[in-house]
C-alpha cells in the first residue's frame, strides 16, 4: 500500500520545522504539505507560504465551504425564528448578511451566529480538521493509500499536548504522527537555521503564535503587539463583529466575548491590552510603547 505523509502546514515555526524534519528523514512514501486557509491569516503569512514554496516545494491549499450551512440557516431564520416570535426587524437584519462571503472564518461565524471562543473552539474542527479530511485524507484513502497525518505539536506548548502520544490510529482510518512532540522551541528554530530557512517574520514582531490574526487564544501581550503594528487587522475584525452581530438572534457578538457578550468588541479588548496586570488601570509605559513601535520585538529572542 502506497503511503502519503500529509503535513499540516500553517506558516508557523512548528509546522515549518516539521516539513524540514520530514525532508531530512525522507519517510517512506510521498510528502504532501497542505495548508487549510481560514481567510483569517495575516498577509505576511500568505507571503511566507509563497516563500516556503519557493524554497521547499509546492503546498496544496484548501478551504472550508459553508454555503450549504448558510443556506439552511436562511431557511431556519425565515421559518423557525418567525415561529418563535422573533421580530421581523431582527429577521430581516439577519437575512441581509446571511450570504456566503468566501472567507471561511467569517462564513463559519455567520452560520453559527457567533465567534468561536476558548470554551467553544469549533474553529479548528470546521476550518481545519473537517476540510482536510474531506478534501485530502478521504480521497486518498478511497484510492487505497495509507495516509499518515503529520502534526507539528509539541509537549512544551501545553499540559494537554504533553499527554498526546507520538503515534496513534484514528477510527476514520488514517494515522497521526507527531514528530516534534518532544522538541523544545530551540530545536525548532535550530532546524530553520540549519536549512537556511527564515522563520515567519511575524515572530520578530512580537507574535507568540502564527495562524489566525488574532487567534481566540491570543494573549494580552500579543494583542497589544497586533494592535500597535497592524491596526488594519483590528479594524477588519471590528467589521466582522458588526456583520456577525446582524446574523445573531440576540443581536450581540464580539470576537473576545464578555460574560454577557455585549462588550464593545475588539476595540475594548485592545484597550484592555494596554492596562497593567488586573486590567483596572492603564500602563503608562505601554501607552508610550504603543506609539513608539520597535523594528523588532520577539518573545523567542530572534532580535538578538
Amino acid at each position: 500500500m502506497d503511503t502519503v505523509n500529509v503535513l499540516s502546514i500553517s506558516g508557523g515555526k512548528d509546522s515549518t520545522a516539521m516539513w524540514l524534519h520530514a525532508l531530512e528523514q525522507q519517510p517512506e512514501g510521498e510528502i504532501l504539505p497542505v495548508f487549510a486557509d481560514t481567510g483569517h491569516e495575516h498577509p505576511l503569512t500568505y507571503d511566507y507560504l509563497e516563500y516556503l514554496e519557493s524554497q521547499l516545494g509546492p503546498i496544496r491549499r484548501i478551504k472550508a465551504d459553508f454555503k450549504e450551512q448558510i443556506d439552511r440557516k436562511r431557511e431556519w431564520v425565515q421559518t423557525k425564528w418567525r415561529e418563535e416570535g422573533i421580530s421581523e426587524e431582527i429577521i430581516q437584519r439577519a437575512l441581509e448578511v446571511l450570504h456566503p462571503t468566501g472567507v471561511p472564518f467569517l462564513d463559519l461565524c455567520l452560520w453559527k451566529g457567533r465567534f468561536p471562543s476558548t470554551k467553544a473552539r469549533f474553529c479548528t474542527q470546521f476550518l481545519k480538521r473537517e476540510p482536510v479530511f474531506d478534501q485530502v485524507y478521504l480521497p486518498l484513502m478511497e484510492e487505497g493509500k495509507r495516509v499518515v497525518s503529520w502534526q507539528g505539536v509539541r509537549a512544551q506548548e501545553s499540559a494537554a499536548r504533553a499527554k498526546l502520544p507520538e503515534r496513534e490510529d484514528t477510527p476514520e482510518g488514517f494515522e497521526i504522527f507527531r514528530p516534534l512532540l518532544n522538541w523544545k522551541v530551540e530545536d525548532v528554530f535550530a532546524i530553520h537555521e540549519r536549512h537556511g530557512i527564515d522563520p515567519n517574520p511575524l515572530y520578530r514582531q512580537g507574535m507568540g503564535r502564527v495562524g489566525c490574526m488574532p487567534c481566540i487564544n491570543c494573549s494580552k501581550a500579543e494583542l497589544f503587539e497586533i494592535a500597535r503594528r497592524y491596526p488594519e487587522e483590528i479594524e477588519r475584525v471590528a467589521q466582522w463583529e458588526a456583520i456577525v452581530k446582524q446574523a445573531s438572534k440576540r443581536g450581540a457578538s464580539t470576537f473576545f466575548p464578555t460574560a454577557e457578550g455585549r462588550g464593545e468588541g475588539i476595540h475594548e479588548a485592545v484597550e484592555w491590552s494596554k492596562t497593567t496586570w488586573g486590567g483596572h488601570q492603564y500602563d503608562l509605559l505601554k501607552a508610550i510603547e504603543f506609539e513608539d513601535v520597535p523594528v523588532c520585538s520577539s518573545v523567542y529572542g530572534l532580535c538578538e
